[in-house]
């Protein structure tokens, strides 16, 4: 059963089965949260966002328009996220950058994502991380800039 707690704001229709949406979380019309989702407390979802099946969105997380989550992703409290190459105030790209969370791949607390960048299948970015590039299928990544320290074995 899908579950909303009373103190979010959804302005969305699109929440899939048993997700559950906590308090103080916002999620805006247009957004698309797949089945047996957690959003948990104080996070906020663009419209243009796309969650898959099964994601885990901890506290803290902001999902702007452009970010796309696969099946299966856990992202961790307070991950930041990105999507203007070139941000400035009151000036907005008619096209932001497109981030995208591959299947099963997890995203440590704190790590920051630069806009437009892909996150491998079941790979793993570590506590902290700055993210500036893509991450391979099944790597771990740790550090500022984010470097590939070993592989995960391949299911």
């Amino acid at each position: 059963m899908t579950s909303i707690h009373r103190l979010s704001d959804v302005q969305t229709d699109d929440v899939g089965e048993g997700t559950r949406i906590w308090q103080y979380a916002v999620v805006l019309q247009g957004a698309q949260i797949g089945r047996g989702c957690n959003v948990c407390a104080h996070t906020f979802i663009e419209g243009g966002v796309v969650v898959g099946d099964n994601v885990t969105i901890k506290c803290g997380v902001y999902l702007w328009d452009g970010v796309r989550v696969e099946n299966n992703v856990f992202i961790g409290p307070n991950a930041t996220f990105t999507n203007d190459r070139e941000p400035r105030s009151k000036q907005y790209p008619d096209v932001y950058a497109k981030t995208l969370l591959k299947e099963g791949c997890s995203i440590g607390a704190n790590a920051t994502l630069l806009p437009g960048i892909t996150i491998g299948k079941h790979a793993m970015v570590g506590a902290g991380a700055v993210v500036t590039k893509d991450v391979p299928d099944y790597a771990v990544v740790v550090g500022n800039p984010a470097k590939v320290i070993r592989e995960l074995e391949r299911d």
